[in-house]
């Protein structure tokens, strides 16, 4: 199938199916040419086994140009959906944004890497642990992946009570330690969490208004916000594998694990925003600090991969109970790959998600590769 006929072909899917967000309209055939063959194939063999009313919103970057492509199951067909201004729980992508703050904190000379937690807590942890922000950001804190009373996630808000006071009340009198501070990096929603409210203590200022101010207003990231209400009129409603709505999730104290809402137009905006060089606090934020093994290093909560074909890239995924996400990006190539789901991150459907935003990244890398040929 050429390209000709793939436009052709997907201008048909569009108006073959007949619901409400079928209708074809120019807008809709701009976003079908923006994909390859490949792509359109990959993409439709995903999404084919999720449930109805899931949907994808992604955002496909290729040397700085951005093109948002959506699809959603409607009636047991994949259809074509604007939705990228559409909001959804990013989940553990909001890592990437509190290591963020951080950096902008380091570069203004507001906290230091080796800083020691107590003195932002107020409080010494259980048996005198020593931790630093550099070990929170980079999961080597040695704290587990979250508090022993939330061990067994569940879709119903999990996070939702446990405040301050309970944080305060585990690091003080039940902490169990995993790992030594500063050996192994080993991921924790608990350190992350605690990295969001440690700056929040620091700067007296809230997590939401510590991200408007550092990050969302620069970026005019408009759509975005860890305040529901806010975002009620944009907000794709979550799903379990079956295809029901479940709970929204209310991150609490630990906000700054993974409690973000945001669209794929927005974050797209902070994607093209690392290729900036001169922006220090995001080079700083992509920085390796711990090395895990050759092929994977640890930045200020970005994860900094090397493949196998050379390329660099700085990965995050996402999940809640109802939402399953990725992001990816290559700044040398200036590409990327952002996925936002309504499907949940607890349910078995979740890898479909997860494992399309680096085949995606691989096919942007041989169309360039292909167009380089026949030039």
């Amino acid at each position: 199938m050429n390209k000709c006929l793939l436009i052709l072909f997907l201008v048909v899917a569009i108006q073959s199916c007949g619901s409400s967000e079928t209708k074809t309209s120019k807008s809709q055939v701009i976003v079908a040419k923006t994909l390859t063959e490949a792509q359109y194939e990959l993409i439709l063999d995903k999404v084919k086994v999720l449930p109805n009313q899931a949907e994808l919103a992604i955002a496909l970057i290729e040397n700085g140009k951005v093109n948002f492509v959506g699809v959603k199951r409607e009636q047991d067909s994949t259809v074509f959906s604007q939705n990228q201004d559409r909001v959804f729980e990013i989940g553990s992508i909001t890592k990437v944004f509190t290591g963020t703050l951080l950096a902008n904190y380091l570069i203004d000379n507001k906290v230091n890497l080796d800083d020691q937690i107590n003195k932002y807590l107020g409080y010494p942890l259980r048996n005198d642990v020593k931790i630093t922000l550099k070990q929170l950001a980079t999961h080597t804190s040695g704290l587990p992946r979250v508090p022993a009373s939330l061990e067994a996630l569940s879709l119903e808000n999990p996070y939702k009570d446990f405040g301050e006071k309970e944080l305060k009340t585990y690091l003080t009198q039940e902490l169990i330690m995993m790992h030594k501070p500063g050996e192994v990096s080993d991921y924790s929603n608990l350190g992350v969490g605690m990295l969001g409210y440690v700056l929040s203590n620091k700067a007296q200022k809230t997590y939401e208004e510590m991200l408007q101010k550092e990050i969302f207003s620069k970026f005019e990231m408009n759509a975005s916000t860890t305040i529901r209400s806010k975002a009620e009129d944009k907000l794709v409603k979550g799903l379990n594998d079956e295809g029901e709505e479940v709970s929204n999730w209310d991150m609490s104290v630990l906000m700054g694990a993974g409690g973000i809402l945001s669209s794929v137009n927005d974050l797209s905006k902070f994607a093209l925003a690392q290729f900036d060089s001169s922006n220090q606090a995001l080079v700083l934020s992509r920085t390796a600090f711990f090395k895990v093994n050759e092929s994977y290093s640890m930045a200020l909560c970005w994860s900094v991969i090397q493949t196998e074909s050379g390329e660099e890239w700085n990965w995050h995924n996402g999940g809640t109970g109802g939402y399953t996400s990725s992001m990816i990006i290559d700044v040398k190539a200036k590409n990327g790959v952002i996925i936002l789901s309504n499907m949940s991150a607890l349910g078995e459907l979740t890898n479909t998600i997860t494992s399309l935003a680096p085949e995606l990244m691989e096919s942007i890398a041989k169309n360039e590769n292909a167009l380089d040929t026949n030039q």
